[in-house]
């Protein structure tokens, strides 16, 4: 493993074994939480994407300022642990809800930690991944991310069937894998003193400072996270189509698995031939997908839906990361990475509140045709992009 396991260094193996853990957590309430939502609480459709805009806009606030101070001090382990260590304690409160206020709070905790986490613990990847070895590095980690993600959904239809369609066990004991992740994020990443120069450029908390082909993929990523709305619409969406909440929590588990698998070849990929043909595949495949959701009217599409939307994931996620990282220097990453997270999750929040209003007020459809709409538009523009720098 010291000598690069899978073509990686051992922070990078080990981080994505807590985000394994973290995920298992996670995904064990995540497909259920919009069903707990609206089946048991009573919560209508605009609550829905009012919460989740809430959430994740939550993170993506702190982001920014997190990443900031991950440059500042020349630390991100401490930023990393505090973000899981708060999710883990968040996630249980859901155990406690009777109002979807409460549910609120705890996505709205859960989502703090992220936001604390997310930036320092990327730019650690980028800091320990072996040289020539981004893409890979950020594909192993989305990929180990996402295979918790499918592990959590598993678990999740074994505890719904011991409980007998009873949710509240469930968020109980997602304490379990949340803790093993702090754990080894504790004791067995080790982060190297990085020396900041004394006359070194100050990072500063603006975009300014940034290249122009940074602030051009920031554009695009904006234009697409205006129609990137939560993933619980493509839940719900499903369960309009009639599937059952085993169903639903399956195709989850079809989604996570494809993402998972293809992470780390995607991201080798985007090594060796550039992460903006990447990125781009990415976008046609996620505008497919929801023109897919918007118009079909069979329930055995959404199989195949769910499974290319992991194709999505996996070309877009990790590789946008690591393309952020080309164009920023070492020092600068977290506050890059940061300012990424911020602006397209505060978009991120109007595109959940937009797409529960299309769904109440036009149709269950048109939040898809919207969103794929916005996805060929950031695809055209990402197109136009010169290729100044392909890392």
């Amino acid at each position: 493993m010291a000598n690069g396991r899978f073509g990686i260094s051992k922070n990078v193996f080990i981080l994505g074994l807590v985000s394994f853990f973290n995920d298992i957590a996670s995904e064990m309430i995540y497909p259920i939480v919009p069903i707990f939502l609206t089946s048991v609480l009573g919560a209508p459709m605009a609550i829905v994407g009012l919460i989740e805009g809430i959430a994740e806009s939550t993170a993506s606030i702190l982001k920014v300022f997190s990443g900031w101070l991950s440059d500042k001090a020349g630390k991100r382990k401490p930023f990393t642990v505090m973000g899981y260590s708060l999710s883990t304690f968040a996630k249980p409160l859901l155990f406690f809800a009777n109002a979807w206020y409460v549910v609120l709070i705890a996505r709205f905790v859960d989502r703090m930690g992220k936001g604390l986490r997310a930036p320092a613990r990327d730019a650690l990847i980028a800091d320990s991944a072996l040289e020539g070895t981004i893409g890979r590095s950020f594909g192993f980690h989305r990929g180990m991310d996402t295979a918790g993600a499918t592990v959590g959904p598993l678990l999740a239809l074994l505890l719904i069937y011991i409980f007998n369609n009873n949710f509240r066990p469930i968020f109980l004991i997602t304490i379990i894998p949340s803790a093993i992740g702090v754990l080894l994020l504790l004791f067995l990443v080790k982060e190297k003193v990085r020396n900041i120069a004394v006359h070194a450029e100050p990072v500063k908390l603006n975009i300014k400072q940034f290249s122009p082909q940074f602030k051009m993929f920031l554009l695009i990523s904006l234009v697409f996270a205006v129609g990137n709305s939560s993933d619980a619409f493509l839940i719900l969406r499903a369960k309009d189509l009639g599937f059952t909440t085993f169903s639903v929590v399956l195709a989850y588990v079809v989604y996570n698995f494809f993402y998972s698998f293809l992470s780390l070849p995607f991201g080798h990929l985007s090594d060796r031939i550039g992460r903006k043909r990447v990125i781009t595949a990415g976008f046609l495949v996620f505008a497919l997908v929801y023109f897919g959701f918007a118009l079909s009217n069979n329930p055995v599409n959404c199989w195949f839906l769910f499974a290319i939307y992991g194709f999505y994931m996996a070309l877009t996620e990790g590789v946008s990361k690591a393309y952020i990282c080309d164009l920023t220097p070492s020092n600068k990453r977290g506050t890059a990475l940061g300012v990424y997270y911020t602006l397209t999750g505060m978009v991120t929040f109007f595109a959940s509140l937009v797409a529960g209003l299309l769904w109440n007020y036009v149709s269950a459809g048109a939040p898809f045709i919207y969103g794929g709409m916005m996805a060929l538009l950031a695809c055209l523009l990402f197109i136009t992009l010169k290729p100044n720098h392909e890392g």
